[in-house]
């Protein structure tokens, strides 16, 4: 999936104007935790039964998208 329009998106009414999952208040920053912890998606959609595969991987694209523009990049030595 390279797209996340119409399955991410923001409101300043919900989770404080992060972006969330249509239809849901769970935010792509929470999936992004969950799956950076090592968290499998089979076990995100058992936790989270009401969302879907394809919205995790929305996350993801989404997640990839707003890396792209990151123009910031810090070097650790």
């Amino acid at each position: 999936m390279n797209t996340w329009h119409g399955i991410i998106t923001s409101s300043p009414n919900i989770m404080m104007g992060k972006p969330t999952i249509k239809g849901t208040r769970i935010t792509v920053e929470l999936v992004m935790e969950k799956l950076s912890d090592g968290m499998k998606t089979d076990e995100l959609l058992q936790a989270y039964p009401h969302i879907t595969e394809l919205q995790v991987q929305a996350c993801l694209a989404y997640a990839l998208d707003h890396l792209k523009f990151d123009v910031e990049y810090s070097l650790v030595s």
